[in-house]
């Protein structure tokens, strides 16, 4: 995500939030446009395929809806562009989560 440019990147660490995810981790990162949204998603993907791990199902959403999902079991990747990332807050919802990593 960091070298294609993300912002606003955040680990959370979300095995002992009260509100129970179905993942370990959460990462969340914004993106400023839709073919930088696409760039993440390709990079994420060719990334984690060469250490032989793959999602458990397409991705969710598009980049052009401003949100984009990529779950890996343990780790649910979510892409935002900066609006939706706000109307979201996923960061609030999941406060309790310990943040692991913090990237501007």
């Amino acid at each position: 995500m960091e070298e294609k440019q993300a912002r606003e990147i955040v680990l959370l660490d979300v095995r002992k939030a009260p509100a129970g995810a179905l993942a370990d981790y959460f990462v969340i990162c914004t993106s400023d446009s839709v073919r930088q949204t696409e760039a993440i998603l390709e990079a994420v993907a060719i990334g984690l395929r060469k250490e032989g791990v793959l999602p458990m199902r397409n991705p969710e959403g598009s980049a052009d809806a401003g949100w984009i999902l990529l779950d890996y079991l343990d780790v649910v990747a979510h892409v935002f562009d900066a609006p939706t990332r706000r109307f979201y807050r996923l960061e609030e919802l999941w406060k309790d989560a310990q943040v692991v990593l913090k990237m501007q």
